[in-house]
């Protein structure tokens, strides 16, 4: 039987493709046709920012609250100092608690862009920390309250758990109690909260629906959990994912104009699919993206890098990144806005060689990898092919600043110390 949702936020996420799975859909689309909905995601601090495998959450929290609704974001303070073990092959490494609040500061800026929290909306976000809650809890009475409300043998069913064990991988009884703290969260922001919805990724199904157990048995409330797809490339590779790192949403870590220069390399086929998800241009307009044409798709790929970057950087610097990629492939100009790394005296002084460069651009990950770059011809040093890995930066006849390429969509500037145009 097809399933025509009632409400617009069911609605939206169902014909944009951000339902991966749900418990009973039907009843959750009534419940938003019906009353507002508070609904969360919990985020973990292990990193000073997110990277774009993290925004189709994002994005369902910016529908949810476009369409009046209640988005909770849950800084994990407290579940961070554990971390979660859910389809890992190892512990995840402890962070101390200073460390742990310094990546919560950092992370509030990216979910500012995407969410308003300062009530110029009627249905603000709320943010909140976990460890408000978790820090406070008294081991004895949390076994006895808590505890008993879960079944280890079914824990261990979880596929996120015995995909581990199977591969004969240790789980220590520290990340083991993750779940239960996650279930918590859940159960605890309903109780404070009135919050219906647990929204994730669908490595997260079995702690969502943990925590639905444990709020029916420990406080006789009917909540919901909903997951999104972990998405790859058309071609396979993991979103957010390239040879040379992650794609980061803060703007120190992932400049706007290589983040723009990411999804202009989307694939043919995942424009349609990632204007969807990640941007808020109509639906009739994505599903009328012609494909075939290879002028139509550039320009579609140009739309769709506009957007997801004015969305996580705001519309100036989206603007700024798409005029310095026009410079740069079509009128050769170094522009100002390209990804920039600039020397320490030391490394000047010590005369790095130009592979390193490249390295430190960011450009190549390896010496090997720079070997192979000028192998195939696709290493350039302003805008001429570069043929030796171990010449120095004394070599380069032009230093104001060095450009540097990868075939003709990869580019970085090299600046001196001090440097000033």
């Amino acid at each position: 039987m097809l399933f025509e949702p009632k409400s617009d936020f069911i609605k939206i996420m169902h014909e944009r493709g951000f339902i991966q799975d749900s418990t009973d859909l039907s009843k959750l689309d009534e419940l938003f046709d019906r009353e507002k909905v508070v609904a969360y995601i919990g985020y973990d601090a292990t990193a000073k920012s997110l990277h774009v495998g993290h925004l189709v959450p994002i994005m369902m929290l910016r529908w949810l609250q476009k369409c009046g609704h209640t988005p909770i974001t849950l800084m994990g303070g407290g579940t961070t100092k554990i971390g979660d073990p859910s389809f890992r092959s190892d512990d995840r490494p402890l962070l101390g608690e200073k460390e742990i609040n310094e990546n919560i500061e950092s992370l509030k800026s990216v979910f500012t862009r995407y969410v308003d929290y300062d009530g110029i909306k009627k249905n603000k976000a709320i943010m909140i920390n976990n460890s408000d809650w978790l820090d406070e809890i008294n081991y004895l009475d949390f076994l006895r309250t808590i505890g008993k409300h879960f079944s280890v043998n079914r824990m261990l069913a979880f596929e996120s758990v015995k995909s581990r064990i199977d591969r004969e991988q240790s789980l220590s009884f520290l990340e083991f109690n993750y779940m239960i703290l996650q279930a918590y969260d859940f159960m605890e922001l309903n109780r404070q909260y009135n919050c219906r919805l647990q929204f994730g990724g669908s490595d997260q199904w079995g702690n969502i629906v943990n925590g639905i157990d444990l709020t029916r048995r420990a406080a006789d409330k009917h909540v919901f959990g909903m997951t999104c797809p972990l998405l790859s490339t058309s071609s396979g590779q993991k979103m957010g994912k390239t040879q040379n790192g992650a794609i980061w949403l803060n703007g120190d870590l992932t400049s706007p104009y290589e983040f723009w220069q990411f999804w202009r390399n989307t694939e043919d086929r995942d424009v349609v699919k990632f204007m969807k998800l990640f941007t808020e241009i109509p639906l009739a307009e994505c599903l009328n993206i012609d494909t075939s044409t290879s002028s139509e798709i550039n320009s579609a790929k140009e739309y769709l890098a506009t957007e997801v970057t004015a969305l996580c950087h705001g519309r100036t610097a989206a603007k700024n990144a798409r005029e310095t990629a026009k410079k740069v492939f079509q009128e050769n100009d170094v522009g100002n806005s390209l990804p920039t790394t600039v020397l320490s005296q030391e490394e000047l002084d010590k005369n790095i060689t130009v592979g390193q460069l490249f390295i430190k651009a960011g450009l190549a990950s390896s010496g090997k990898e720079v070997k192979r770059l000028i192998a195939s011809g696709s290493a350039k040093v302003n805008d001429e092919h570069f043929t030796n890995s171990s010449s120095r930066i004394s070599d380069i006849k032009e230093f104001s600043p060095i450009k540097l390429s990868v075939g003709k969509k990869r580019h970085a500037l090299i600046k001196r110390p001090n440097y000033k145009k």
